[in-house]
Formats: C-alpha cells, sequence, structure tokens
C-alpha cells in the first residue's frame, strides 16, 4: 500500500481536502464551462433561447458534435488542472504522489493497459455487430470521422486521466488515510465514482441497473490502482474504453453522442453486454495484469492497514 501512503508526504489534514476539492470544483464546474457557456450564448441569439436549452446541457442548440465534445473536455481539464493546483498549494507534496508511488510515472503501464482494453474492445463489437448488423448503421463520414479520431486520442484522455487522478489517486489515499485501511478506500472511489455518473443519461434510459457497470468499473480500476500501487493501468484502461466509446458505436441516448463509424438503433435495454465486462472481463483483464506484474498479497494490498510511516530522516519512509 505504498501508493495510498504517498498521500503522508504532504500536508494531509482534513482542512486540505476540502480546500482542495474546492479548487478542484471552480476548476471544472465554474471556469471550465466558460467556453460551452459563450459557445451556446453565440448559438442560442437571445436569452430566452438560451435559457431553455440550458436544462438540456446545450445539446439542443445544433452544435457541432466534435465541438460540443472539445467543449465537454475542456471542463475536465480545468478539474485537473484545479485538483493538480489545490495538492500543490495546500498539501505541499509531489505531484507524481497522485500517479504513482514508483520514482516516475510507467509510460509502459499505460500504453500496455490502452492496447489490450482496446483489443478486447474491438472484440467485443466485432461480436456484437456479427450477432445483430440489423441494429447497427454505417455512419462514416469522412472530414467529422478524422476529426473526431484527433479529439479522442488527444484530448480525451485529460477527461478520463483527471477521474482516474481524481478517484483512484487522491480520494483513494485520502479515504485510505482516514480509515486507515484500504477496503473502505476501494469502496467509497467506486460506488462514488459510480454514482456520479448517475448523471449520465444512460440511467434515464435503462434505470438504476446501469450502476452495476459504473460502480464495477470504478471497483475494478481502483483494484487495478491497489494491486500495482499506481494509476497507471487504470489510465491507460480508462483511456482506451472511452475513445473507443466515442469513435466506435453512437447513439442518440448515451453520454457520447459522436461522429462515431456505426449508429446504433436499438432500443435502449438491459443486456448481456453490461455484465459480462463487469462479471467476465474485468476479472480476466486484472488476471492478465497480475501474471505480467507480478501481484502478489492480495489480501493485504485489498483489505489491509494504512500505517504512516516512520521517518527515520527526511529521505526515508519505513512502512
Amino acid at each position: 500500500m505504498k501508493f495510498i501512503q504517498k498521500a503522508y508526504e504532504g500536508n494531509n489534514e482534513w482542512w486540505t481536502y476540502v480546500l482542495t476539492l474546492a479548487v478542484f470544483f471552480v476548476g471544472w464546474q465554474i471556469i471550465g464551462v466558460i467556453p460551452l457557456i459563450i459557445v451556446a450564448w453565440l448559438k442560442a441569439g437571445d436569452l430566452a433561447t438560451f435559457q431553455e436549452s440550458a436544462a438540456a446541457n446545450f445539446t439542443d442548440l445544433g452544435i457541432d458534435s466534435n465541438l460540443y465534445l472539445m467543449l465537454i473536455i475542456c471542463t475536465f481539464a480545468f478539474g485537473l488542472l484545479g485538483l493538480l493546483l489545490g495538492v500543490k498549494m495546500f498539501h505541499k507534496r509531489k505531484l507524481k504522489t497522485l500517479f504513482t508511488s514508483r520514482a516516475n510515472l510507467d509510460w509502459g503501464r499505460v500504453f500496455y493497459a490502452f492496447k489490450i482494453w482496446f483489443l478486447v474492445g474491438i472484440g467485443m463489437f466485432a461480436i456484437s455487430y456479427f450477432m445483430k448488423p440489423e441494429e447497427l448503421i454505417w455512419n462514416f463520414n469522412a472530414v467529422p470521422f478524422v476529426i473526431l479520431v484527433l479529439i479522442s486520442f488527444l484530448m480525451l484522455p485529460l477527461q478520463t486521466t483527471m477521474e482516474e487522478v481524481l478517484f483512484r489517486g487522491y480520494l483513494m489515499q485520502g479515504f485510505g488515510t482516514a480509515f486507515k485501511h484500504t477496503l473502505p478506500a476501494l469502496l467509497f472511489t467506486s460506488v462514488i465514482f459510480g454514482l456520479l455518473h448517475g448523471m449520465n443519461p444512460e440511467v434515464d434510459k435503462i434505470g438504476n441497473i446501469a450502476f452495476v457497470y459504473y460502480i464495477g468499473t470504478g471497483l475494478a480500476m481502483g483494484i487495478m490502482t491497489l494491486m500495482d500501487e499506481g494509476t497507471e493501468l487504470a489510465i491507460g484502461f480508462h483511456a482506451s474504453n472511452n475513445i473507443l466509446a466515442a469513435v466506435l458505436v453512437t447513439t442518440d441516448w448515451t453520454v457520447f453522442q459522436t461522429d462515431a463509424l456505426f449508429l446504433d438503433t436499438s432500443e435502449p435495454s438491459v443486456g448481456v453486454e453490461m455484465f459480462v465486462p463487469v462479471f467476465v472481463l474485468y476479472p480476466l483483464l486484472l488476471f492478465v495484469f497480475s501474471k505480467k506484474y507480478g501481484w502478489t498479497n492480495w489480501k493485504d494490498k485489498l483489505n489491509g492497514a494504512v500505517r504512516k510511516p516512520v521517518v527515520h530522516n527526511e529521505d526515508q519512509f519505513i512502512a
């Protein structure tokens, strides 16, 4: 649990979390939405139309889907910036401690997780296509699609990294040091991650059963983080997952409405594809990672005590 113990390398008092989360919120939900509000205002043309469209998150204004995606990603980028600033100003610890317990961020782990899940996602899509080809319509439009691919690979990782640094980094360490135990940190971050995704339109369409997927996904990424002592695998996995969601298939009722390759015309429903990742693919993925990186001592890492390191000198920490 070296990763959680990284929180002790700076100021870890309760008020530092309050102030840091406040700065994060200002960046994410106040400063970050300014570009979207400006574009929406210009598109609306008058106050009444603007106010009406605000209730629908401005999606009824006819803003280009690629531009809208960029504007939404901007909110996450400013949120990430706010979180990093808060940790630097109030916790006064190195930013890399939010990402990993290693000396430096292991990009090899990030790209390995990205590659593995990208291949799995392509495979799952192929199976889905051959099972129900009539529900998927070819939606390719060269110029918008190329722009979408560029936005997805260059900008979407800002959104997914913000979520990983917040949940699997900052809050995982915060809950771990507060409860002095890893299991509450794993469970709380997974549940909060899932519940916040309740704002996605999928929940309105298919009901609360969608939380099985969201909380299950958070739990899988939390296990990756605790077992691997860093967020690298979760960052790579999450980026791969969302990029695939953006570029492969779009619908008119999910959170990602893009110029993807295919348009899914099926009615919103609870299908096996919601449960297969959580109960089959994620356990297999964790098994692959465990063999690749030699994970051991599962019980202590997932359900163990978190102790403040004993400082013998300023460069040495002993658990």
